[in-house]
């Protein structure tokens, strides 16, 4: 569906934005504006604002920024269209039909919708009289409160095979049919499609019935399924739907997580026992369209499937199908359930805190990904070990994300190294006693050889000056930086904190780093214009288009993803030695060492040696450069005086 801009600001128009935040956020009157606290991050001081004569929100905690439609499709979960239409019906507007056949599509849905509403209405009645005794005895084993079994909609579908058509006469059998209620069979009569089943409906959204589950109460009956969920229909996609999303993308604004599980059961047990940001996918392995929805509520969802095998599988199959859409801060974390063990039996066993405690040692996807394939099969020869590494690398393949399949990769290699090769002696290295305890690294010592390598305590006002001035190469970088930033925005809201440590280096990152941080510049967006404006206000001339000729970084010219990836490169190079060096002291201190300090220390020596090498690079390069060009004292030309 086709909507033009100018039917999208009068429905903006007609909606205070205000209005539709405080149904479910309490405001308080700030000015012009509205102050709360933010829904969408845990806070106790309000930094969440909101503006109805620019029609925004923003949290100046968390970054959440947008406009009603954008609140309807966070905070609410609602997709764009759904979105759409709920506030055009408030505003008192039609959305455009694009044509007739789609608005043939919609008056089916509805009469679909309806059809829905009356099941689920017949199911709940039956529930309640006589035939929903077994129903009732069922749930009451299950221990689920009065208000779970309400607020969930548990019915009841009887035996009988016309039960619903006897009931719902209102309704033509045709529609029942292809919302999935009946079941047609050539040269047979149509029957209900749900017998002797405990009832749940499954909902959209915006919480309208669209399907349903049932469950088998008659043990005896080995021939039918013991779960049986309608069929996909125009109203039912179970490769797109989520159940129970409707309430808990809401409560995991609260919570801040969402909870994966096998099946709707497990999403009841838990909400019963005070759990109530839980989904589960519906009769299938969780899509890669029901792990964009996840990512749309939390960035890093926790899967928590059975402990059995199946459990595990469920759970494999879901890290394969996201490690394609990976992308910066959004993943998976894993929960291992205790082998046999589902959520509701660990729950009924050792209460809901051994739940919570399960929830907080949920695993990385990395992790997981690793122990699954270092387990799967026997590494008792090169062959089999050559066959780990196939099959992590294998996984590592499938990664979009250029950045992400680098860090991956490098991880996993590692840990198989590792695995691999494991140290064969307990001392520190070739040649030592098993028993000879490792020696830590030390640092050079001060003084040295005829005393040349000796640092005074206070060193000559001259000395100091120069030390605190960059090097010629570092200098010539950090303008290159400064003229990447302007080209690529993007860039440094992402690179906050690396960058913040530049900032006693230069004054203009410093300029640009607080800008990047402040409110009005986030409401306005940063542009290379703005930035330039910025530094030009505070006295600074943006650098040259290329501050030393012959540079040749792309970042000075371009904005595309090569271009963001070299210039988060040099940056790095700028700032990683000090907290490697910061982190090996650490790791130095004592004389004697445990094997796993010393691995770890031996871990950050070959970084430290990888950072100075890509120093030595920058270093060459730069160097070059700056003796063919104007010189260093020029090479910060960006500077004011």
């Amino acid at each position: 569906m086709n909507l033009s801009p100018q039917w999208i600001d009068e429905l903006r128009s007609r909606i205070t934005l205000s209005g539709v935040i405080g149904r479910t956020v309490r405001i308080l009157k700030a000015g012009r504006e509205f102050k709360a606290c933010c829904p969408f991050h845990g806070e106790k001081t309000p930094s969440f604002t909101i503006n109805d004569e620019k029609g925004f929100y923003h949290c100046f905690g968390c970054g959440a920024h947008g406009d009603v439609i954008r609140w309807m499709t966070e905070q609410r979960g609602l997709s764009f269209m759904d979105a759409i239409k709920e506030l055009a019906e408030e505003a008192g507007m039609e959305v455009p039909a694009p044509d007739p056949r789609a608005a043939e599509r919609a008056q089916k849905q509805a009469g679909l919708h309806d059809a829905m509403a009356a099941a689920q209405s017949f199911f709940m009645k039956q529930l309640e009289g006589p035939e929903g005794g077994t129903a009732r005895a069922y749930l009451a084993t299950r221990g689920f409160r009065a208000d779970i079994i309400e607020q969930f909609g548990f019915g009841y579908a009887p035996e009988g095979r016309q039960a619903m058509k006897q009931a719902l006469t209102a309704l033509p059998e045709a529609l029942l049919i292809e919302g999935g209620l009946r079941i047609t069979v050539d040269g047979k009569e149509p029957y209900d499609r749900f017998r002797g089943r405990l009832m749940l409906p499954i909902q959209d959204a915006r919480g309208r019935v669209i399907a349903f589950g049932g469950r088998i109460l008659d043990k005896t009956k080995t021939d039918a399924p013991k779960y049986l969920n309608s069929p996909d229909t125009p109203l039912f996609d179970k490769g797109r739907t989520l159940y129970n999303q409707h309430r808990a993308s809401p409560a995991s604004r609260q919570s801040g997580r969402i909870i994966v599980v096998e099946g709707y059961m497990d999403v009841i047990a838990l909400a019963n026992a005070g759990f109530p940001d839980a989904v589960a996918p519906l009769g299938t392995a969780l899509t890669e369209t029901q792990i964009e929805m996840l990512w749309r509520m939390v960035e890093t969802p926790i899967l928590c499937f059975d402990g059995d095998a199946a459990g595990q599988r469920a759970a494999m199959r879901a890290i394969t199908r996201a490690l394609p859409l990976l992308r910066p801060a959004h993943s998976l974390r894993i929960v291992r359930m205790p082998p046999g063990q589902d959520p509701d039996e660990l729950i009924k066993a050792q209460g809901p805190q051994a739940m919570e405690a399960a929830l907080a040692g949920a695993q990385s996807l990395l992790d997981t990904l690793w122990a699954h394939e270092r387990d799967a099969l026997p590494t008792d020869t090169p062959e089999a070990k050559a066959g780990l590494k196939a099959r992590l690398m294998a996984h590592v393949d499938t990664i979009a994300d250029k950045d992400i399949k680098s860090l991956y990769r490098s991880e996993l290699l590692e840990r198989f190294s590792a695995y691999a090769f494991p140290r064969r002696d307990n001392g520190g290295g070739r040649g030592a006693s098993p028993s000879s305890p490792q020696r830590a690294w030390q640092p050079p010592r001060s003084g040295g050889r005829f005393g040349r390598d000796y640092v005074p305590e206070t060193p000559h006002p001259r000395t100091a000056a120069m030390a605190a001035r960059p090097a010629p190469w570092r200098a010539a970088a950090l303008d290159a930086v400064v003229g990447g930033l302007i080209r690529n925005p993007s860039v440094l809201s992402a690179q906050i904190e690396p960058l913040a440590r530049l900032a006693g280096e230069d004054p203009r990152i410093d300029l640009l780093v607080d800008a990047a941080m402040d409110g009005e510049f986030l409401r306005q967006g940063l542009d290379p214009e703005a930035m330039e404006t910025i530094l030009r206000s505070r006295g600074f001339m943006p650098p040259a288009q290329e501050p030393v000729k012959g540079m040749g970084f792309t970042f000075l010219h371009g904005d595309d993803e090569a271009a963001h990836a070299q210039l988060v490169d040099v940056i790095g190079i700028l700032t990683e030695r000090p907290l490697v060096e910061a982190a090996l002291a650490l790791a130095s201190v004592g004389a004697e060492l445990s094997d796993a300090a010393w691995q770890e220390q031996q871990r950050l020596l070959q970084q430290l040696n990888d950072v100075q090498k890509r120093e030595l690079d920058l270093k060459a390069r730069l160097g070059q450069m700056l003796s063919r060009g104007s010189g260093a004292d020029d090479a910060s030309g960006g500077m004011k005086s």
